[in-house]
C-alpha cells in the first residue's frame, strides 16, 4: 500500500465510523450509563467484529459467511435480545455508574460482548468490505503486510472514532445528577431497547 491509500482508507473509515448507527448508539449508551471505560469496551468489540469481517473479505471467504448464513442470524437475534435486556435493567434501575452496575450485570465483558455482537449481527459487512477495500488496495496481490496495515488502520479509524462518542457520552452524562441524571439513563434505556427492536425487526424481516 502507498501511503496516500493509506491516509485515504483511514479517511473512509474515519469517516463511516463516525456516521450514527446502531454501533454508534451502544458505545455512547454504555458510557453515558455506566462510565467511559465501558463505552471503551464496547468499542473494542465493535472494531474485533470489523477486523473479524475485514479478515475474511481479505482472505476470499465470503461464501463461508453465507454458507453459516443461518448462524448470524442467531447472532442478529442474541444482539437484538441483549440489547432490549440492557435497556429494560437500566430503565428499572434508576441510578447510574456504579449503583446500577450490580443491577444491571454491567461489566466489561458484557460491553465488550455488547459491541460484538451488533457487528457480528450484520453478515453483510463482508460484502461492503469485499466492495470497499479493492478501492484502495489490490486484494488479489496483498502481502501480509499489506494485510496487517489495514488492520491497523481499521483499529485506529474506527477505534479512534468509537472512543470519541464514548469520551462525550461520559462527559456529557456526568454533567447530570439526581432527577436529571435519571432521565438521561431513561433516554438511554429507550433508545437501547429501540435499537434491539430495530435489529430484532430487520432480523426477522430477512429471515
Amino acid at each position: 500500500m502507498t501511503l496516500t491509500n493509506m491516509v485515504l482508507l483511514f479517511g473512509a473509515m474515519a469517516v463511516l465510523a463516525a456516521v450514527p448507527s446502531i454501533s454508534v448508539l451502544a458505545v455512547s449508551a454504555r458510557s453515558a450509563s455506566f462510565g467511559f471505560v465501558d463505552g471503551a469496551f464496547t468499542a473494542m468489540g465493535v472494531v474485533v467484529g470489523d477486523i473479524l469481517f475485514i479478515l475474511l473479505a481479505m482472505f476470499g471467504l465470503a461464501l463461508l459467511v453465507e454458507a453459516l448464513g443461518s448462524m448470524f442470524f442467531i447472532v442478529k437475534y442474541l444482539g437484538g435480545v441483549y440489547l432490549i435486556w440492557l435497556g429494560i435493567a437500566l430503565w428499572r434501575s434508576g441510578e447510574r455508574a456504579t449503583e446500577i452496575g450490580s443491577a444491571t450485570g454491567s461489566s466489561l465483558q458484557s460491553s465488550f460482548m455488547t459491541g460484538l455482537l451488533i457487528t457480528l449481527g450484520d453478515q453483510k459487512a463482508v460484502l461492503f468490505y469485499l466492495g470497499f477495500l479493492p478501492v484502495f488496495i489490490d486484494v488479489s496481490a496483498m502481502t501480509y503486510l499489506d494485510a496487517g496495515v489495514v488492520l491497523g488502520i481499521t483499529i485506529l479509524a474506527v477505534g479512534g472514532v468509537k472512543l470519541v462518542y464514548a469520551y462525550a457520552a461520559d462527559r456529557t452524562s456526568a454533567l447530570f445528577r439526581g432527577k436529571a441524571g435519571e432521565a438521561v439513563n431513561v433516554i438511554v434505556a429507550c433508545l437501547m431497547i429501540a435499537a434491539g427492536t430495530s435489529i430484532l425487526v430487520m432480523a426477522l424481516s430477512r429471515g
